[in-house]
Order: C-alpha cells, then structure tokens, then sequence
C-alpha cells in the first residue's frame, strides 16, 4: 500500500507541471482577444464577444450563413469591415 501511495504521489509531481501549464494556454488565450488588420482603413481591430455579437448581426442582415469571421476570404473580410465602419456602435462613437 505504501509503494502504491508513492508511486500515486510521483505521478502527482510529474503531472502538476502540464496540468498547470494547459490551465495557462486556456487563461491567456481568454484574456488576449484575436486583431485583424482592415487593410482599407490601415487600423487593426480586437475580436471579443462585443465584436463577434456585431458581425453576427452583420451576417443576419446579409442573410448570409453564420461562418468563423477567420475563414472568410479577404474580400469577404473587408466586406465586414466597411459595413462595420459604418454601423458603428452608439457607445463607441467619439
């Protein structure tokens, strides 16, 4: 029963680092939103769940299929982006 214990808390030890590196990926890829380049108007734009409600929005009123904004080809992608100038948020206008 002892070996047991100590090879359960070797196991413990060895495994701690990859369960604790494998939390971090998930945390950082949560807390840094993806940015797209919008080549038309030369800025760059941060994906979070504000955006992504937007571009749902903006594929309802295409009547157009919900597809990832990331496996869009470029045109279509500058599409999004010119539509998104122009209906920007009432909160976010300066």
């Amino acid at each position: 029963m002892r070996q047991f214990a100590s090879l359960l808390l070797f196991a413990a030890v060895l495994g701690s680092p990859l369960a604790i590196r494998a939390d971090h990926d998930d945390h950082h890829e949560r807390d840094h939103d993806k940015r797209y380049y919008d080549a038309d108007r030369r800025d760059y734009h941060e994906w979070n769940e504000h955006e992504e409600q937007a571009y749902r929005h903006y594929m309802e009123e295409q009547r157009r299929q919900y597809r990832d904004y990331g496996r869009l080809n470029k045109k279509e992608q500058r599409e999004y982006w010119r539509w998104r100038h122009e209906h920007q948020d009432p909160d976010s206008r300066r």
